[in-house]
């Protein structure tokens, strides 16, 4: 659905993007996880056509974007972080108008309210909404044409608990739907539940690119840490923790020892955060 291949792009005589390349199948979703700064929001924006002066090949939906036209903007949806709602019209009448600015027919404005949970808000005016009211408009008015590929710019950016986890679900669900979504975020959480894949970013080079289970696998979670109860000199027992590859469960005395003799208390893989991986690969942080 996306092919990007040796893409480089410059706002000054310095490089900003350098030789990137990869590629987002229909059903994936494919984040782009970097600190601010990073280059993640010019990638999006060369891929929507927003940023023309690019080295490399782009392909989008089919469509060669240096060469696009009309009907390119037919095939993808946008959600850029900050919402572009007329805020004097209410729900429903955003969503139609943004409707009819395409010759696609996605779903209806009563579907998409539904879907987003503001079916009881369609006839209120926007300037009323709270934020996580207006992300969820946002986020509905990218699918009003049913494009085949949405963009998304930190889509739970600012959100409460709830929303940011409605937000993802909704996301899921696009993708569930056969869509390829493009995610780019600084936040590692959203990344490593949402994401099929992810490059990570520094100074506009792709540094890493796999599954978060890959990334985490290749960097040290193939750790065991165990615990069990010993008794110190006075006679009190206290707890005890060790850690062993996961591959020596099998042949750490002390751990089968305490195994036989049911005495661990618990047993835990250590798996890395996206962030841990991110640090240890690029030796950046992600703020």
């Amino acid at each position: 659905m996306i092919e990007v291949r040796d893409v480089s792009f410059s706002y000054t005589a310095s490089p900003f993007i350098r030789d990137v390349s990869f590629s987002v199948a229909s059903g994936e979703i494919f984040g782009f996880l970097g600190p601010s700064g990073a280059g993640k929001s010019t990638l999006q924006k060369i891929m929507t056509g927003l940023l023309p002066g690019y080295k490399g090949t782009v392909s989008v939906a089919g469509h060669d974007v240096r060469r696009r036209d009309r009907s390119f903007y037919e095939r993808i949806g946008v959600d850029f972080e900050y919402p572009t709602l007329y805020e004097k019209l209410t729900a429903r009448e955003n969503l139609e108008f943004f409707a009819s600015l395409y010759e696609r027919r996605g779903r209806s404005a009563d579907e998409l309210l539904s879907m987003v949970g503001l079916s009881q808000d369609g006839y209120k005016k926007v300037g009323a909404f709270s934020k996580g009211m207006k992300s969820r408009l946002n986020f509905a008015k990218a699918l009003a044409h049913g494009p085949d590929v949405l963009f998304l710019d930190e889509p739970t950016s600012g959100l409460d608990p709830a929303n940011a986890r409605d937000m993802k679900s909704l996301i899921r669900a696009e993708r569930d739907a056969g869509r390829a979504v493009i995610l780019t975020t600084h936040n590692m959480h959203d990344a490593a539940e949402l994401c099929d894949r992810v490059a990570f970013i520094v100074d506009g080079t792709v540094r890493a690119l796999d599954t978060p289970r890959n990334l985490a696998m290749s960097r040290g979670a193939a750790r065991i840490r165990y615990s069990w109860l010993s008794p110190d000199p006075a006679g009190a027992l206290r707890e005890e923790t060790a850690e062993i590859n996961r591959d020596a469960t099998g042949t750490d005395e002390t751990f089968l020892s305490l195994a036989r003799e049911g005495r661990l208390l618990s047993v835990h893989s250590l798996e890395p955060t996206l962030e841990d991986i991110f640090i240890d690969v690029t030796g950046r942080g992600l703020s």
